[in-house]
């Protein structure tokens, strides 16, 4: 399948880009590596008038590390972001976590806020921020605003983007010191959307859970306290309340289910791996 015809912006400057989002608003869509938007506008799951190109604006191009966290700009690659030393230490779960986002080939063109902002609820990006926590900086002509990740991801394939707004950088918080992580998901192959992935965050105080594959958006969950001895009981009780989509990868029982193995598994391994401080 092809996508629906549509005009084409290589915007030359961030001021351009902005300009053509004022002037288009929902009938135009920022692109950039397009391995998210791509395959969506083949299977014309989006049809928008006017594509803004913004790959070629070397500004938008950064990544800073600092204590406080981790910074993206809209055109950083996911494979740059993986390269860089400074990760392992500084988001040790985003580490961890992106070889398992697409291929080589797909992470050496696809963004970290391209897949942000196309909010599919089986990707891993969004789960990740989820997850750890962070602030999304939104651009428009009116100017510039922060949307903390927990109010980002509205449902499927919607943000909290206004017509007019690009993501202009994604800020990961950083861990707090001690932290365990730990990250899986069940794949029909390796590099395919998740049927379900679990990323938990254990500090000294309790664990972070983040869930994705189960409904339109991550689901997040705070266990304060948690002891080991607790966790199987917790997540038997979790898995029972959660409400999974059903489609042809899978089931809501079998999701309910991965979510509950996968999830014990992983909140594990991450308390094991956390360590005084």
């Amino acid at each position: 399948m092809k996508p629906a015809a549509f005009s084409y912006i290589r915007a030359e400057s961030l001021a351009e880009a902005l300009d053509a989002l004022e002037q288009y608003g929902e009938d135009a869509r920022i692109i950039a590596g397009g391995q998210s938007l791509g395959p969506m506008l083949n299977m014309r799951l989006a049809a928008p008038e006017v594509l803004i190109d913004i790959m070629g604006l070397k500004d938008l191009d950064r990544i800073e590390f600092t204590d406080d966290g981790a910074m993206a700009a809209a055109c950083v690659t996911q494979a740059r972001f993986m390269g860089r030393l400074e990760l392992p230490r500084a988001q040790p779960l985003l580490h961890e976590a992106m070889p398992w986002i697409g291929h080589v080939q797909t992470r050496s063109r696809g963004t970290i806020c391209g897949s942000l902002a196309n909010a599919d609820p089986a990707a891993e990006l969004p789960l990740l921020l989820a997850t750890v926590g962070g602030t999304l900086i939104a651009q428009s002509k009116r100017g510039q605003r922060g949307i903390p990740a927990g109010d980002f991801f509205k449902g499927m394939f919607e943000t909290a983007l206004e017509p007019d707004e690009m993501l202009l950088a994604v800020k990961f918080d950083a861990p707090k010191p001690g932290s365990g992580v730990a990250f899986t998901e069940m794949a029909e192959r390796h590099g395919d959307f998740a049927i379900v992935a679990v990323a938990a965050v254990a500090d000294q105080d309790g664990v972070t859970l983040g869930l994705g594959g189960i409904g339109p958006k991550p689901i997040v969950k705070r266990f304060d306290g948690l002891a080991e001895r607790d966790v199987k009981a917790v997540f038997v009780g979790l898995a029972k309340s959660l409400d999974p989509q059903s489609d042809p990868k899978a089931d809501a029982a079998y999701r309910r289910r991965l979510a509950r193995e996968l999830g014990l598994q992983t909140v594990l391994k991450a308390m094991e791996r956390r360590h005084a401080v």
